[in-house]
Order: structure tokens, then sequence, then C-alpha cells
């Protein structure tokens, strides 16, 4: 299995990366300030279930198709873009029926939908993709055999690490968005700002190229 040193070398660099806001953590922050807490882990939750299929992916091999071919890349990159984008249109424009979620009469929300958008989110997140493709597979000692085992192993530090992350800026962001529900013009101004950054994100990932 994968030694020590590799374990704490690749779990050092995840963490580096991690820490960076990237398309899953600023999605996060956004379903904190338009949504709350419980919207936030639960796209945490999905965000982590999207890069576990990556992970998966990566041993079995699709992950070198992925990161070779221009045309598979760019689809996968674009539909993440396209999407991201999507979803911070649908936010800006229902942002003045955000201080309803705050009255008795206000709809559940749909814990599964969220869910499923995190998760396109995560396995569509194109620095994952490159991260899971590229660097991953240099911490596997073949030497050692059983490389697919190896590679799900590393993706579970990753993981592990990236749940944490992801959690606590979930948390911060819903902190902080308490204060903003006391006021409905505050409240309607961060699910606006929320939406507007899930656009810029989303055009910010499909400007990104295969070496960001």
């Amino acid at each position: 299995m994968v030694s020590a040193d590799r374990l704490l070398a690749f779990a050092a660099m995840s963490f580096l990366l991690i820490v960076i806001p990237g398309p899953s953590v600023l999605f996060v922050i956004g379903r904190a300030l338009a949504q709350g807490r419980r919207a936030a882990l639960t796209t945490v939750v999905g965000n982590t279930l999207g890069a576990c299929v990556l992970v998966v992916a990566v041993a079995l091999g699709v992950g070198t198709i992925v990161e070779r071919s221009v045309l598979v890349f760019t689809a996968m990159k674009l539909a993440g873009a396209g999407y991201l984008v999507y979803l911070g249109v649908r936010a800006w424009r229902r942002r003045g029926s955000l201080p309803s979620a705050f009255t008795a009469e206000a709809p559940a929300h749909g814990g599964l939908r969220t869910l499923l958008e995190g998760f396109t989110v995560g396995v569509a997140n194109p620095k994952t993709i490159v991260f899971f493709a590229a660097v991953l597979p240099q911490f596997v000692d073949r030497a050692q055999g059983q490389v697919a085992a190896q590679m799900l192993l590393l993706g579970l530090v990753f993981n592990l690490i990236a749940v944490t992350s992801d959690t606590a800026w979930g948390l911060l962001a819903a902190t902080g968005r308490d204060w903003f529900a006391r006021s409905p013009r505050r409240l309607s101004l961060i699910g606006g700002a929320g939406g507007l950054t899930m656009i810029g994100l989303g055009v910010t990932v499909a400007a990104t190229g295969r070496g960001d």
C-alpha cells in the first residue's frame, strides 16, 4: 500500500489545493449565504460524493482519458461552467423571495435537489479533475501493487480534508448569513451577490485552461 511518506506528502499537497477556494468551495459559500447552514452542509455532502466519483474514475483509468483528451476535458469543463451560470442566474432572479425562507409559511427546501446540485458541481470541478488525473497517480507506488486500492486510499485522504475545509467554509458563511437575515434588504442583497458569484465562477471555470 501507500507508504507513510507518500501519504503525508499527498495530504500536504491536497491541503494546499483545497484551502484555496475553488468552484466547490465558492458554491458552498453561495449556498450558505442564500439558503443557510443546512443547504450548505447538504451541498458539501454532494460535492464530496462528486469528488468520490472522480476518484473511482481515476482508479479505473478514466482519469487518464480525461487528462489526455482535450475534447473530453473541455466538454466536462463547459458542462460544469454552464451549470454554475444557470444556478447563478436562478439565484439572482429569486433573490427577492429569500426572506420567505424565514417565515413559517416558507416551503421546505428540497434537500435531494440541493444534494444533486452539489454533486454536479463536485463531479464537474476542473481543478479536482486535473488534480486527480495528473497529480494523484504520481503518489502511487506501482512496485507495491494494488494500484487501484492505493488511488482509492489517496482519494479518501483528499476527500476527508476537503469535507472538513468545505464544512468550515459553509458554517462560517452561514453564521454571517444570520446577520443579513435580520433585514429583508440585506438578505436580498446577499442572495443576489451569491448568484453573481456563481455566474462569475462559471465564467471563470469556462475560461480555465488545462494547466490551471
